[in-house]
């Protein structure tokens, strides 16, 4: 392993929050990018090269045995800061967004300041979304969401935001809880409410009568289902969507400061923290 970022969902297993689909002993994280220092047979000619060894054992550790076949090869155009944060987030985007397109329509985030939620409604406006509003808690955030070109909402105007639920066509909530609630409540018929996360603890109360789509998204229930074949051609997708994003900044610690990493990642409107496995 090289790099490895810090995410919600690498600490949620560690909390004991997912304890029914986890077996111990386990390593922690779920992504990262690495170098090949050891294949055999016909994967012989992965040595040397750089790739995403995801999928398998935890990527929180300096050697990972990955399954060769799943082994994204990382091209080289695409540096390690960018590759290392190439998968949960990204991925989670794509498939939404394959999902339920959004090309002509109205988007709601209803955490805009998340990395996922980020490139949601940036990719949303290239394939065609008429326009992209996002609710935000921090303002340090706001800046950038209007550089991306989203309509930021502070998440203290609940009339904005009732307003913006009202004329979405397609929301993507990663909080649920009263603000999921709220907007769900709020969305006319023929519209879709898309629930990702649950960044509040709180599921999302459906209200008595139910106007818009209540879907749930799960990206492990689309991992469950793909082929090494098909888990390649995502990449393929993804390659050229990732070369145009700004990621935001990150902040580099090594190893045996994982510690530290990871109070730096609860501080509100940080860096990303990333693990360097390389000293």
């Amino acid at each position: 392993m090289e790099l490895a970022p810090v995410n919600p969902s690498d600490l949620i297993p560690v909390t004991g929050v997912y304890s029914h689909l986890i077996t111990l002993p386990m390593v922690a994280g779920y992504e990262g990018v690495g170098r090949v220092v050891e294949a055999h047979g016909a994967h012989a000619a992965l040595i040397g090269s750089r790739v995403l060894p995801l999928r398998g054992p935890g990527t929180w550790q300096r050697y990972v045995d990955c399954d060769p076949a799943l082994a994204v090869p990382v091209p080289d155009d695409i540096e390690d800061l960018r590759a290392a944060r190439g998968y949960i987030n990204p991925l989670a985007a794509l498939r939404m967004l394959t999902r339920y397109p959004v090309a002509g329509k109205r988007v709601l985030l209803t955490v805009s300041g998340s990395s996922c939620a980020t490139l949601l409604g940036h990719w949303a406006l290239l394939q065609g979304a008429v326009e992209v509003v996002g609710v935000y808690r921090s303002s340090e955030r706001v800046a950038r969401m209007r550089t991306l070109g989203i309509v930021p909402v502070s998440g203290e105007d609940a009339g904005a935001i009732e307003a913006a639920a009202r004329a979405a066509d397609v929301t993507f909530d990663a909080v649920g809880g009263d603000l999921g609630s709220k907007v769900l409540a709020a969305m006319r018929m023929g519209s879709v409410f898309v629930g990702y996360d649950l960044l509040s603890g709180q599921p999302v109360v459906p209200p008595a009568i139910l106007r818009a789509g209540f879907e749930r998204f799960h990206l492990r229930d689309d991992l469950a289902e793909m082929t090494p074949a098909v888990w390649q051609v995502q990449f393929d997708r993804l390659w050229p969507l990732l070369r145009q994003v700004e990621f935001p900044e990150v902040q580099v610690f090594v190893l045996e400061d994982w510690k530290a990493a990871i109070r730096a990642f609860r501080e509100a409107g940080g860096a990303k923290p990333l693990i360097d496995f390389r000293s």
